[in-house]
């Protein structure tokens, strides 16, 4: 087969194109960090790209709903620990208002204390944060509790549960069920307290204690619940921690490039895009003149 020059200078300018192209390629790579810029460049590559940034953010978007979670649990946990204090020193003024040395003025102030503790427990029913009801279920843009308390029948608390999808498939109670703490009984046995503080009934103010103590159980087995809740929600919150990593190990292996491999490739290609330079300017440098001279 005949070798013409012009065959010599196509080709060579083909491969010139070729190693501009290599080059880069690896200059977008050492740029980006990435070892492909769009999908024609490598599509397998691409499409587990996809599929790996989609579990991330799936995974990411679960974190922010077990903060959600956090968020609720915790808040709801502090408002009853402040509910079993309260209850507690209206016990301490029921066993105080029990003794017989306690004179009517003295029983007066007890009553007023009682009242004031009545009217916090009121208002740690209507605890809000973030514009959201605690106490009040599914119906969290309406305060459960009327403030102020004036008749318990008016008391409406929503009991449905409030669900959040931490994990695939998987959802959590964040709310308390307060009916039994902030309910109708429950202010009732307060009322009826205050009521013997009125009447001096010692028989009466003593059945009080053991109201205002169903009143504390119930408190404490919500809490209980909801720390079992919360237990839970913090071992989710750490699967989530080892799948947020996992993925995005899985996501750079697939895309991230290797600066040592490609810095490598770079300086040994632009070593033969020199020597095709080199060789290529004497290939083609000789024309029709320089065979008459």
């Amino acid at each position: 087969m005949r070798v013409t020059q012009s065959m010599l200078s196509n080709n060579m300018l083909r491969n010139l194109s070729n190693s501009y192209s290599n080059l880069g390629t690896y200059m977008d790579q050492l740029t980006t960090g990435k070892k492909i810029n769009r999908p024609s460049d490598d599509p397998v590559v691409a499409v587990k790209g996809m599929d790996f940034r989609s579990q991330l953010m799936q995974v990411e978007q679960y974190q922010r709903n077990t903060n959600e979670v956090h968020n609720w649990m915790d808040n709801s946990d502090e408002s009853l620990d402040q509910a079993t204090q309260a209850l507690q020193r209206l016990r301490e003024l029921a066993v105080q208002a029990s003794n017989d040395t306690y004179d009517d003025e003295e029983r007066i102030n007890i009553k007023k204390e009682a009242e004031q503790l009545k009217q916090h427990l009121v208002d740690i029913a209507n605890t809000n944060v973030n514009g959201k009801y605690l106490f009040n279920g599914t119906k969290t843009d309406v305060a459960p509790v009327p403030n102020p308390l004036v008749d318990t029948n008016t008391i409406a608390i929503d009991t449905n549960s409030v669900n959040i999808e931490v994990s695939s498939g998987i959802q959590i109670n964040a709310n308390v069920k307060a009916d039994t703490i902030f309910g109708k009984d429950a202010f009732d046995r307060i009322d009826s307290f205050i009521t013997a503080l009125d009447s001096g009934s010692q028989a009466d103010i003593q059945s009080s204690i053991d109201a205002i103590d169903e009143n504390i159980t119930n408190v404490i087995n919500a809490r209980a619940d909801l720390g079992a809740r919360m237990n839970r929600i913090d071992l989710i919150d750490n699967r989530l921690g080892s799948q947020e990593i996992s993925a995005t190990q899985m996501m750079s292996e697939n895309e991230d490039i290797d600066y040592e491999e490609v810095i490598t490739k770079l300086m040994t290609q632009e070593s033969v895009h020199r020597a095709a330079l080199s060789a290529g300017s004497r290939i083609i440098q000789p024309t029709l003149l320089d065979f008459l001279r």
